[in-house]
């Protein structure tokens, strides 16, 4: 299908890898491994043809049909999700246009024997022979069961893409490479943003997918369970074995123990060797046989040992100041969506050093919660922060956050402050930004090394609670088990979503189960919690219960109009605007009552404080004033 041949790359000078050789062929169901960096991402470019090779050649089949999931992609707005699947029958939907245009001139025209209607007729034979050949009696149904496999329902097939989230958006752009009948499917963490029984259901996908795949994935569970193949990229060079992840690194494992044993036994030949040649080089009658061992060490094919990268980033969360005992205290928490309530009536109270898993399935709200805690969500019910908390939030698409043309430099200086703004290099250095990387764009960056740096970054605020929402997306094995201990060396407040149980292990110490719209705590590591459930895996975790009736019948929403649907993502838009201004006043607020808890006399007699300080409460009172106006609009809409 496919072959490289003597492919090298190198930026600024240094290679990302030599002289490498490999082929792909049909049935190949091959996984890209290697550290955040090592050029995984840049490898599906290049297969791609997104991305020019200067050095070595790329040689395929001209019919071979190509489809890339990249990490980052472009929606054209006023699409539904329908539409946008559609898409990837380009060719059909031309041949759908002619077949319309075609009837349509046959009902209108009365010309029966003329030349031009027979050649209609001629055509419309033609067009509808090509139209069978190329399935367009079955595309609208393939697409539905491609859509509803990766966890779309038929009431979503109608709504706007630009209504989505970018997870959401990447479901789509994956549903259309499977529906585009690609003889090479290259995958980019694939699995990112699916739940479970959307992972299971693609798996079974590529499992059975007569073509190649190249899967660019950190999920072990994902590989293993779809790959047969997988290559390795380490410091240049790459390993290329037909085994699935976990086999493959533990025949590498013994491939290296074998070729340690082999240098060792090798060099204790060449020390003996030496010793005789230096032995019968003072004999004039073995001056023969000294010559004769020279020439044979010479000769000798000197063993070498794979290079393993061990490097690895510096990870160390330090607490801000010690907090009061009572973390958070909720009662009554309830939030929805419209008319869709992810949780209610959720009590609890978080005391100090508490370490905190939120398990369960997709959409039952443990980003919800922690969007909640962190202030970037409006809710019911009543939730008290304590005193002295400072909280470090890590969101699950953080590195959307980054500005992607500012350099890694720059994106630390602009988040630093004047105590830590000198040492913003020797932190980047600790999450192995050295050197020049420290002047990429963060739009070169692959995907594991924004994690990274916004990883970085969040070290430069103050904290003594930390809230990560999958903070494992993206990073590689060994990033994963430093950033693991770090969270155990962590001496405050600990709450971590995430589906990862290895990552989670010996973490938490309580389980918040999220299912069925409902939060349950539980008293115990993640370990114990599953014996109780009786659960093999997370995997059993995040599968979901039988669906409610409602949710079995096929019932399809009529189309929104666009202007309304534009209407509610300007709503939106301003209502998240609002909370974020409230949140920032009502914290300015709190660091002037400590200023007067701390020196009444000293703050009050400071000029214009009252007068700016009773603004602030001004503004706080309209902002909710507007701030309810918008949730009516929205609920109306």
């Amino acid at each position: 299908m496919l072959h490289i041949n003597k492919l090298s790359v190198s930026f600024g000078g240094t290679y990302l890898f030599k002289d490498i050789n490999f082929k792909l062929g049909a049935g190949d169901r091959l996984g890209l491994i290697g550290k955040n960096g090592a050029g995984k991402s840049t490898m599906l470019k290049i297969l791609s043809g997104e991305t020019d090779i200067a050095e070595g050649e790329i040689a395929k089949e001209k019919s071979i049909r190509l489809g890339f999931l990249k990490q980052d992609i472009d929606f054209v707005e006023g699409r539904t999700v329908i539409e946008e699947a559609y898409q990837a029958f380009e060719e059909l939907k031309k041949i759908e246009k002619k077949l319309a245009y075609i009837n349509t001139q046959l009902v209108e025209r009365t010309d029966y024997e003329s030349e031009i209607y027979h050649q209609l007729m001629v055509d419309l034979n033609d067009f509808q022979h090509q139209f069978e050949i190329l399935g367009g009696y079955n595309y609208q149904g393939e697409t539905e069961r491609i859509l509803k496999g990766l966890g779309f329902k038929e009431s979503d097939f109608n709504q706007l893409t630009d209504t989505f989230s970018g997870g959401w958006r990447m479901r789509i752009e994956l549903a259309k490479l499977l529906l585009q009948s690609n003889d090479i499917l290259l995958l980019d963490e694939p699995t990112n943003h699916l739940d479970i029984e959307s992972i299971i259901w693609l798996e079974e996908f590529l499992t059975n997918f007569a073509g190649c795949v190249v899967i660019v994935s950190h999920d072990t569970k994902f590989l293993d369970n779809v790959t047969n193949r997988t290559v390795e990229i380490s410091l240049g060079r790459i390993y290329d074995y037909n085994k699935p992840y976990s086999d493959f690194k533990k025949l590498r494992h013994e491939i290296r123990e074998q070729q340690l044993a082999a240098q060792k036994n090798q060099q204790r030949e060449i020390k003996q060797t030496e010793k005789l040649i230096e032995k019968f080089r003072a004999k004039a009658n073995k001056a023969s046989m000294a010559q004769s061992l020279i020439k044979k060490l010479e000769k000798t094919d000197i063993i070498e040992v794979d290079d393993e990268d061990n490097s690895v980033m510096n990870v160390n969360f330090k607490i801000s100041k010690n907090p009061g005992k009572i973390i958070f205290e909720a009662e009554d928490l309830k939030k929805s969506f419209g008319n869709d309530t992810v949780f209610e009536d959720l009590s609890f109270i978080l005391e100090r050093n508490s370490k905190i898993a939120f398990v369960g399935q997709n959409g039952q709200g443990k980003s919800t919660l922690a969007k909640i805690l962190v202030g970037e969500l409006a809710h019911e019910g009543t939730l008290k922060i304590g005193h002295n908390v400072e909280v470090g939030y890590f969101a699950q698409n953080q590195a959307d956050y980054l500005d992607p043309n500012k350099t890694v430099f720059d994106t630390m200086v602009d988040a630093a402050n004047e105590k830590n703004r000198s040492k913003v290099r020797d932190i980047l250095g600790t999450f192995l930004f050295r050197g020049e990387d420290v002047d990429k764009y963060v739009k070169v960056l692959s995907g594991g090394e924004r994690n990274r740096l916004a990883l970085a970054k969040m070290i430069l605020t103050p904290f003594n609670v930390l809230i990560m929402d999958e903070p494992t997306n993206h990073l590689d094995i060994q990033s994963k088990t430093v950033l693991k201990t770090a969270l155990e060396n962590f001496e405050g407040t600990l709450i971590l979503v995430s589906h990862d149980r290895d990552f989670l292990q010996g973490l938490a110490s309580t389980v918040y189960e999220f299912k069925d719209n409902q939060v349950k705590e539980f008293l115990g590591d993640i370990n114990a919690y599953l014996a109780h459930r009786q659960l093999e895996s997370m995997r059993e975790v995040e599968k979901k219960t039988e669906r409610k009736k409602a949710d079995r019948v096929s019932v399809q929403k009529p189309k929104d109009d666009y202007k309304i649907q534009k209407k509610k993502k300007s709503l939106t838009n301003k209502l998240s605007n609002t909370e974020a201004e409230i949140n920032r006043l009502e914290r300015q607020i709190s660091e002037d009552d400590k200023k007067l808890a701390a020196d009444y006399e000293k703050t009050a007699s400071e000029l214009g404080f009252f007068e700016d300080y009773e603004s602030k409460k001004e503004k706080i009172n309209k902002l909710m004033t507007d701030w309810e106006s918008l949730q009516l609009q929205l609920d109306a809409l």
